[in-house]
């Protein structure tokens, strides 16, 4: 007697073997990632050189304050008119060591009149300006 197996269609798996296809993937990904070069997100600044020593003598500083209603103080004292603030900008820019300008406006200061100090200020070329904000 011969011994006859019977196979059914419904046996007959038809299916490709993905394994060994996700292993390569996998392996693949794997390179992939380590030989992407690492991102850095950075921003570069110019920031001065540590020095050893000291400056010997604090910065001169020259306060400007202006009022909401467009009023003008140079080191506390009223600037009268548009000369006057030219000529304090003017012989500040001549000085050796240029002093820190402090500008501080009031907190219901008009733009354009803070505008019109730190023109001034550029065009005679003094670039140590600070603003002093209203803490309240």
């Amino acid at each position: 007697m011969k011994i006859r197996k019977i196979i059914n269609d419904e046996d007959v798996i038809m299916e490709m073997n993905t394994t060994p296809l996700i292993d390569v993937m996998l392996v693949l990904l794997v390179m992939l990632i380590i030989t992407i070069p690492v991102q850095l997100h950075s921003v570069n600044l110019n920031m001065p050189n540590p020095s050893v020593k000291q400056p010997e003598v604090p910065p001169q500083i020259v306060l400007i304050e202006i009022e909401s209603n467009g009023r003008i103080y140079w080191n506390g004292k009223k600037i009268i008119d548009e000369s006057e603030l030219q000529s304090n900008f003017a012989l500040t820019a001549q000085t050796e060591s240029q002093p820190e300008i402090h500008i501080r406006p009031d907190q219901h200061t008009l733009y354009k009149d803070f505008a019109h100090v730190i023109a001034h200020a550029q065009r005679y070329n003094l670039s140590k300006i600070g603003v002093i904000g209203s803490e309240n």
